[in-house]
Protein backbone atom coordinates (compact mmCIF):
# COMPACT_ATOMS: atom_id res chain seq x y z
CA UNK A 1 0.00 0.00 0.00
CA UNK A 2 3.12 2.23 1.03
CA UNK A 3 4.30 1.81 -2.42
CA UNK A 4 1.30 2.98 -4.26
CA UNK A 5 0.60 6.00 -2.41
CA UNK A 6 4.16 6.83 -2.82
CA UNK A 7 3.57 6.31 -6.19
CA UNK A 8 0.68 8.39 -6.75
CA UNK A 9 2.75 11.15 -4.82
CA UNK A 10 5.58 11.07 -6.91
CA UNK A 11 3.03 11.16 -10.23
CA UNK A 12 1.16 14.19 -8.58
CA UNK A 13 4.52 15.69 -8.04
CA UNK A 14 5.77 15.30 -11.42
CA UNK A 15 2.24 16.75 -12.76
CA UNK A 16 2.57 19.48 -10.78
CA UNK A 17 5.83 20.14 -11.92
CA UNK A 18 5.43 19.92 -15.34
CA UNK A 19 1.99 22.25 -15.33
CA UNK A 20 4.80 25.05 -13.54
CA UNK A 21 7.38 24.65 -16.57
CA UNK A 22 4.97 25.27 -18.53
CA UNK A 23 3.08 28.21 -17.04
CA UNK A 24 6.60 29.36 -16.88
CA UNK A 25 7.42 28.90 -19.92
CA UNK A 26 4.14 30.44 -21.45
CA UNK A 27 5.75 33.49 -19.47
CA UNK A 28 8.98 33.84 -20.57
CA UNK A 29 7.49 33.78 -24.25
CA UNK A 30 5.18 36.35 -23.12
CA UNK A 31 7.88 38.32 -22.23
CA UNK A 32 10.18 37.94 -24.97
CA UNK A 33 7.34 39.02 -27.17
CA UNK A 34 6.71 42.00 -25.34
CA UNK A 35 10.63 42.74 -25.73
CA UNK A 36 10.67 42.16 -29.21
CA UNK A 37 7.87 44.16 -30.43
CA UNK A 38 9.57 47.26 -28.28
CA UNK A 39 12.92 46.86 -29.87
CA UNK A 40 10.92 46.64 -33.29
CA UNK A 41 8.82 50.10 -32.68
CA UNK A 42 12.45 51.42 -31.70
CA UNK A 43 14.37 50.42 -34.77
CA UNK A 44 11.38 52.05 -36.84
CA UNK A 45 11.13 54.93 -35.29
CA UNK A 46 15.12 54.85 -35.36
CA UNK A 47 15.30 54.68 -38.88
CA UNK A 48 12.44 56.88 -39.40
CA UNK A 49 14.49 59.65 -37.72
CA UNK A 50 17.75 58.72 -39.77
CA UNK A 51 15.86 59.03 -43.24
CA UNK A 52 14.44 62.10 -42.47
CA UNK A 53 18.16 63.30 -42.02
CA UNK A 54 19.43 62.02 -44.47
CA UNK A 55 16.18 63.72 -46.78
CA UNK A 56 17.43 67.36 -44.90
CA UNK A 57 20.83 66.70 -46.72
CA UNK A 58 20.15 65.59 -49.38
CA UNK A 59 17.53 68.00 -50.01
CA UNK A 60 20.12 71.13 -48.60
CA UNK A 61 23.35 69.44 -50.72
CA UNK A 62 20.94 69.40 -54.12
CA UNK A 63 19.96 73.05 -53.02
CA UNK A 64 23.36 74.25 -52.48
CA UNK A 65 24.37 72.36 -56.03
CA UNK A 66 21.77 73.75 -58.08
CA UNK A 67 22.87 77.61 -56.61
CA UNK A 68 26.42 76.88 -57.65
CA UNK A 69 25.47 75.92 -60.71
CA UNK A 70 23.35 78.91 -61.37
CA UNK A 71 25.94 81.30 -60.71
CA UNK A 72 28.50 79.15 -63.01
CA UNK A 73 26.27 79.53 -65.49
CA UNK A 74 25.74 83.35 -65.31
Amino acid sequence: MKKVVLSLALVAMMFVSCKEAAENTEAAATEATEAVEATATEATEAVEAAADTTAAAVEAAVDSTAAAVEEAAH
